[in-house]
C-alpha cells in the first residue's frame, strides 16, 4: 500500500476505529490459481479488464504479441464522512452534460494520474480539489482498493479518505467538468433497494452491471457501472459483509493486441 499514505490529522471516534480498520487492509489474492496465469500475474505485465469489478477477480489473458496491452492509471476518491445519523456518507459528483465521455454520469471524484503526482492518493485528492474544492489537507486518506478497470480500459485505484469535518468542506465545482455534488449513505451499496441490474456479454463472459436510484433534496440521480462496482466493493469492506444482491463478477480476458479506442460493451 505503498501509494497511500494517511496524513496527519487528526481522527476522533467511529472514524478512528474505521480508520484502523482499513489500514489493516489487503486486497484479495487473484482468484484463478492456474499456475501459468499466476506466474503471468507475478510478471509486471498484467491483462485484465473489467466494468465496475476488482482487478484482481479477473483472469489474465495470454499475450500473443510482443508489446502488451497497458491501461493508462487514474485515481477515484471515496471521500467518507459522518451524517448526522452516525451514517458513513460518500461524496458524489454528476459530471457535466459538455463533457466528451460519461456526460451527465455519476462518479467519484477523480481522474487521469500525471507525471508529478507522487501516488494514487496524491492523483485522486488532487483531481478532487480541481473538480469540487475539496481541500486535501482535509482528507485522510486510510487505505487504497485493488484496481478497477473502466469501459475505456483504464485502470482505477480507489483511495479511501475521511473527511473529519464535513462542515469545513464548501463545494465549489469547475463548472467544466462538474455540474453536481451530492452525497449518499455508503450502505445503501449493500442493500437491494433501489437497485436493479443488467446482464451483458464480454468475450463470451456473462456479467452483471448494477443501477442504483437515488433521491436528494428534490433531485434523482442514477448510479451506476464502474462507480456503482467501486462502491459496493467499498461499502462491504466498511461494513464487513457482503451486498443482498449478487454481484456476479465473472473473469474477462481481454487480447493483448486491444485497438486504443477499444471499449467494454
Amino acid at each position: 500500500m505503498d501509494s497511500c499514505l494517511a496524513n496527519n490529522s487528526a481522527l476522533s471516534g467511529r472514524f478512528m476505529v474505521l480508520a484502523q480498520q482499513l489500514r489493516l487492509y489487503k486486497p484479495p489474492p487473484p482468484s484463478d490459481d492456474d499456475e501459468e496465469e499466476q506466474r503471468m500475474e507475478d510478471s509486471a505485465e498484467k491483462v485484465v479488464a473489467q466494468v465496475g469489478f476488482p482487478e484482481s477477480a479477473t483472469s489474465v489473458a495470454q499475450a500473443h504479441t510482443a508489446e502488451r496491452f497497458k491501461p493508462k492509471r487514474a485515481a477515484v476518491l471515496i471521500c467518507l464522512f459522518e451524517g448526522d445519523d452516525g451514517e458513513f456518507r460518500v461524496i458524489l459528483t454528476k459530471r457535466s452534460s459538455r463533457l466528451s465521455t460519461h456526460s451527465g454520469e455519476v462518479s467519484l471524484p477523480g481522474g487521469k494520474a500525471e507525471e508529478t503526482d507522487a501516488n494514487d492518493a496524491e492523483t485522486a485528492t488532487r483531481e478532487a480539489n480541481e473538480e469540487i474544492g475539496l481541500d486535501p489537507s482535509l482528507v485522510n486518506v486510510v487505505t487504497c482498493l485493488e484496481p478497477f478497470l473502466s469501459k475505456h480500459l483504464l485502470r482505477v485505484i480507489p483511495v479511501i479518505g475521511i473527511l473529519s469535518n464535513k462542515k469545513e468542506f464548501n463545494p465549489s465545482p469547475n463548472a467544466a467538468e462538474v455540474e453536481d455534488v451530492f452525497d449518499a449513505p455508503l450502505e445503501m451499496f449493500l442493500k437491494d433497494e433501489n437497485r436493479r441490474c443488467e446482464e451483458r456479454v464480454w468475450m463470451g463472459d456473462k456479467y452483471l452491471i448494477h443501477y442504483f436510484d437515488y433521491e436528494t433534496n428534490g433531485k434523482k440521480y442514477l448510479i451506476w457501472g464502474l462507480t456503482a462496482g467501486i462502491l459496493i466493493r467499498a461499502a462491504s469492506i466498511v461494513y464487513q459483509k457482503p451486498p443482498a444482491f449478487v454481484e456476479q463478477n465473472p473473469k474477462f480476458k481481454v487480447p493483448s493486441d486491444v485497438l486504443k479506442d477499444t471499449t467494454l460493451p
